[in-house]
């Protein structure tokens, strides 16, 4: 219970800290990056429940990014929803949606995992290029998305807007919080290090990742409305490989095993996409190097070093008093 209440209170701080941006008077520039990057950090956390907690890679969850964007966006369009019931109708489609591609995907392993989610994803790029007449093709959706005032909120207005993308940011960073510290955190990290254990102590490991898939679709699902309500639109390349491909960076820039990990490499790369946009040309170029520097020289992210190292320290150190304790207690007659 105290580490619960040390986790909300945590994310409360974090709350506060948001909010302290437009308080402050920072400039628009700075408000719209950190949307942004909160869009992209809830899909590269919840790739992280995946990879980092269950052990599975998955190169397709963008479709679920897109998803959520996609399914809002029509919503808002067709003129019969409130926000908060095509917010909710949106995560319900995608819920189902990973229901039903989890269900045949979660019960391969490794590269077939993998591979399979993939097909998924271009099969969901590929409808949403064909169904011009509903998608809009490769223009994305057309007109722009509505944003009529619900319990007095305005989200016209950019700063209100703002607020409203952090609290639904900072509830489902909580909420994933709580499932990596729950029973079922740990029966995941269980199933990641050792299945065949897993499944021997009476775990159904097909069930748990399937609930773990859909979780994690349905936080990245809420990542592509906060995209689809910052650029006012849902776009294909929401659900491009290319899209997968950038939250597994952030992953990697950040760390697997440390919980804000994701969110960091999410911050890293924005900003050096940014700086290397605006100084040179070459952006794949200088990303792919420092994705280079980091596989080879650290052979994981940052964040997961330090919190190696730091692991590493508390152990010694543990083991030098246990050391001092035994040998005093071997002195007594």
């Amino acid at each position: 219970m105290t580490r619960r209440w040390r986790d909300l209170g945590l994310a409360g701080l974090g709350f506060i800290v948001l909010l302290l941006v437009p308080l402050l008077g920072a400039p628009p520039a700075i408000r719209d990056f950190i949307m942004f990057a909160m869009a992209y950090g809830l899909l590269a956390m919840s790739l992280n429940l995946l990879i980092g907690y269950t052990g599975l890679v998955s190169f397709g969850h963008a479709m679920f990014f897109a998803s959520g964007a996609y399914a809002f966006g029509l919503a808002m369009q067709s003129g019969k929803f409130s926000i908060p019931a095509a917010f909710a109708l949106a995560i319900v489609f995608t819920a189902v949606l990973a229901v039903i591609i989890g269900a045949i995907c979660v019960r391969l392993n490794e590269i077939y995992f993998a591979f399979l989610t993939l097909a998924f994803q271009m099969l969901i790029y590929n409808i949403i290029l064909g169904w011009v007449s509903f998608t809009g093709g490769d223009q994305g959706l057309m007109g722009g998305i509505p944003r009529p005032k619900f319990l007095g909120i305005d989200l016209a207005d950019r700063t209100q807007l703002y607020v409203f993308c952090s609290v639904l940011f900072v509830v489902c960073i909580a909420i994933m919080r709580q499932i990596v510290t729950s029973p079922f955190g740990y029966t995941l990290r269980l199933i990641r290090d050792n299945q065949e254990r897993a499944a021997f102590l009476g775990i159904d490991v097909a069930r748990a990742k399937l609930v773990c898939f859909v979780i994690s679709a349905c936080v990245a699902s809420v990542g592509g409305i906060l995209l689809a309500l910052f650029v006012s639109g849902a776009y294909p390349n929401f659900g491009f490989w290319t899209t997968s491909g950038e939250a597994i960076f952030m992953i990697l820039l950040g760390g697997s095993t440390v919980f804000l990990g994701p969110v960091i490499g999410t911050v890293i790369l924005r900003i050096l996409t940014d700086v290397t946009v605006a100084y040179t040309s070459h952006t794949e170029l200088v990303l792919g190097i420092v994705i280079l520097v980091l596989v080879l020289g650290l052979r994981k992210g940052p964040l997961d070093v330090i919190a190696e190292r730091l692991e590493n320290r508390r152990q010694a150190k543990a083991e030098k008093v246990r050391d001092a304790a035994d040998a005093a207690g071997g002195k007594k007659p």
